[in-house]
């Protein structure tokens, strides 16, 4: 049986709905997400720490869970709020329905909202904090938490999710499950260093059949230790909240763009590129949370139809144009989605060219990451910069 609930906004607006996943109370920054399916991959999403994820879809849970599909290891965001969790999970590789999943996950929900109103109420206002409980009766105490609770602007939320110590990476994208995928790009393999700050699984595969062999690093690893392993580039990932309390990600990648080492970041790492050149970040009103934004390559006039997600972007304004050129756009409200360096071997998008979940448009990037080394890579393997 599901208990009642509440989710109640920091402006005091509070919608009563149905208890899913762990019954209990949680908190954290409401944003929405455009997917129609992939709900799994969502969940996670270490880039979702803080956040409380509203599903646009209105039906959500329909295909249950598959191991293989999970982007980590478990779900970071702090609540997940749905129209209609489906009653039943139809598909051959599920192993466990949507709900029971997320109860082991410790996931507190709630469905049986009107996620078009409160879809609208994010959209339209600034970015609020919401609280969801089935444990509080009484909306306008849990309301009172909901002040209480903190913001995630100003924290460093990567230090929550980066791994603990560095691995190697072997496994590569299988696109058709059961048969693999040869390599996207063969030749010769290189070496490549990436920076978990919070990194989705499928960024890791992307690489590896891109030719890449990948050794992954946590989020605080100092430049001197991953110049000393010789590698031919080096990647910053995705990851969670303001990207301006992580600087010593911004001191990383500024010895990078001195020591010439080809640099590819993508979402959290575009954004700490564009600080490492002296650019600012700032919040945007709701984001971009979903599979579906189109972006413009101004070099080769291509849209590409992208997954998405974020909540800060880089201020075009504050950029020495100079110095870097914006290479890509977002047509829906022109802001910025890419970067290139004009006089370094560095580049950066803020979109998700790995999908999972969202279109394969974008995957031509890991290309891009590779003739940007073989222009740059010294004449012998492993001889130092």
């Amino acid at each position: 049986m599901h208990a009642p609930a509440w989710l109640v906004f920091e402006d005091g607006t509070a919608f009563p709905g149905r208890s899913i996943g762990r019954q209990g109370e949680t908190f954290g920054e409401a944003v929405f997400n455009t997917s129609m399916s992939g709900y799994q991959e969502i969940l996670t999403d270490p880039s979702y720490r803080g956040q409380v994820v509203v599903m646009t879809y209105p039906l959500i849970g329909n295909y249950g869970i598959a191991p293989a599909d999970g982007e980590s290891k478990r779900c970071w965001l702090e609540g997940f709020v749905v129209r209609e969790l489906s009653k039943v999970a139809s598909n051959f590789r599920s192993v466990i329905d949507l709900n029971a999943w997320l109860d082991q996950q410790g996931v507190v929900g709630i469905d049986e909202v009107d996620t078009r109103a409160i879809v609208r109420k994010i959209r339209a206002g600034k970015v609020q904090r919401v609280g969801i409980s089935s444990t509080e009766r009484d909306a306008k105490k849990l309301h009172e938490r909901v002040l209480a609770s903190p913001r995630t602007d100003g924290l460093d939320l990567v230090k929550t999710v980066t791994r603990a110590k560095a691995e190697r990476w072997t496994e590569g994208l299988d696109l058709r499950e059961f048969q693999p995928v040869p390599e996207l790009f063969p030749g010769p393999r290189y070496k490549v260093v990436a920076y978990d700050f919070g990194m989705k699984s499928n960024i890791l595969r992307s690489l590896t059949s891109a030719g890449f062999d990948v050794e992954v690093v946590p989020a605080a690893t100092p430049w001197q230790e991953v110049v000393a392993r010789q590698p031919d580039g080096v990647f910053f990932s995705n990851g969670p909240g303001d990207p301006e309390p992580v600087t010593y990600a911004v001191e990383n990648a500024r010895a990078f763009l001195e020591q010439r080492i080809p640099f590819f970041g993508i979402c959290l790492g575009h954004q700490l590129l564009g600080l490492a050149l002296d650019g600012r970040t700032r919040k945007m009103p709701f984001g971009h949370h979903g599979g579906n934004q189109p972006v413009l390559d101004r070099a080769t006039g291509n849209i590409e139809i992208t997954a998405q997600n974020h909540s800060f972007m880089v201020d075009p304004d504050s950029l020495d144009l100079s110095k870097v050129e914006i290479s890509h756009i977002n047509l829906n409200d022109q802001t910025v989605e890419g970067l290139r360096c004009k006089q370094l071997p560095a580049f950066s998008v803020q979109y998700h060219p790995e999908a999972a979940p969202g279109p394969h448009d974008s995957l031509y990037l890991f290309k891009r990451f590779r003739q940007l080394i073989e222009q740059h890579r010294p004449a012998a393997p492993g001889v130092a910069r």
